[in-house]
């Protein structure tokens, strides 16, 4: 048997890869700004410089790429429907012949789907943990592919001609803050149906309790001055803590929107600044730092809508009883 060398690979094989890997990271950090800052403006042959990377111009509002009846479609939006065409396509490939002993695709498919409904259930209890489970799946795979699909190649190196001039033709959705505020839309519509749905119009009891602040006022009007004015002091904070938990439902819909928004655009002008300054390798970690901030921000977004659809249907339960 032949000798083996480093993993499994022969001693040539090794030293090549490391040499092709160490040209790479020199050859990156020349062509680079960095590079050419340090080594004074050093003249670089025509087909080394056509590596280079350009200069981030990195822009917040999604740009009109064409109009269907006069209505725009940006480059975000065609990021979203990449994303849900995926997400569809992959589910119709490993949901068409499910088989009893899975696949590596099917195993790893069944594994995330069975990870995210025990976390439902293990929140929300077996009932309302498969009620919630579709809405909180859904925003977790959105968010998360979206993320990871961004960072393959063609999400803003493609261009487009348009009449307003040269604009990238796919762009991450959750960079565009108007997706963002979609999903936490989303999630707040759904966190106040629920809410309505268990407990009917009592739900806005919640949020506008005057209860006390009425039996006070009768109490005062009925002579018991005593007991009706510190009632009145009682009701009128009641009043006042449920206006602001109104207030802070529909804060839940700003925080939601700007910590996706915020994360998902920091990373994506990371990646065009560290490819810039050394293009190629330079950028690798920051690639995988990408891929974990992609789940963290998933996981955050679907487990904090799963945490105020808990927190509203238990709360009006135990109320009810």
């Amino acid at each position: 048997m032949a000798k083996r060398g480093c993993l499994g690979c022969s001693f040539p094989l090794v030293i090549g890869l490391l040499v092709v890997f160490l040209v790479l990271i020199v050859g990156g950090f020349v062509i680079g700004p960095l590079g050419q800052s340090m080594l004074g403006g050093l003249e670089l042959p025509g087909w080394l410089t056509a590596l280079s990377v350009d200069r981030p111009d990195p822009r917040l509002p999604a740009e009109a790429v064409f109009h269907i009846f006069g209505f725009p479609i940006t480059n975000s939006i065609i990021g979203a429907w990449i994303t849900i065409i995926f997400l569809v396509g992959v589910s119709y490939i490993i949901t068409r012949r499910m088989k009893l002993v899975p696949g590596r695709l099917q195993a790893a498919f069944e594994f995330l789907i069975g990870w995210l409904y025990d976390l439902c259930v293990s929140a929300a209890g077996e009932k309302n943990g498969r009620r919630f489970f579709p809405l909180v799946t859904t925003i977790f795979l959105f968010v998360g592919f979206n993320a990871w699909l961004a960072l393959l190649p063609g999400f803003g190196s493609i261009t487009a001609h348009t009449a307003e001039g040269e604009v990238a033709l796919i762009r991450a959705a959750n960079t565009d803050i108007n997706m963002p505020l979609a999903l936490a839309l989303t999630s707040f519509i759904f966190v106040e149906f629920y809410g309505l749905r268990t407990l009917g119009i009592h739900y806005l009891g919640k949020f506008l309790n005057f209860k006390e602040f009425f039996r006070a006022a009768r109490q005062i009007f009925t002579g018991k001055l005593k007991a009706g004015a510190s009632g009145l002091v009682t009701g009128a904070m009641t009043v006042f803590s449920g206006l602001l938990e109104g207030l802070s439902e529909f804060i839940r819909i700003v925080s939601l929107t700007f910590r996706l928004f915020g994360n998902m655009t920091a990373g994506e002008i990371l990646l065009l600044v560290a490819a810039f300054l050394i293009p190629w390798l330079f950028a690798i970690p920051f690639y995988g730092l990408e891929l974990l901030i992609g789940f963290i921000q998933a996981i955050i977004f679907g487990g904090l809508t799963l945490i105020f659809l808990t927190l509203a249907v238990e709360h009006h339960e135990e109320e009810a009883h």
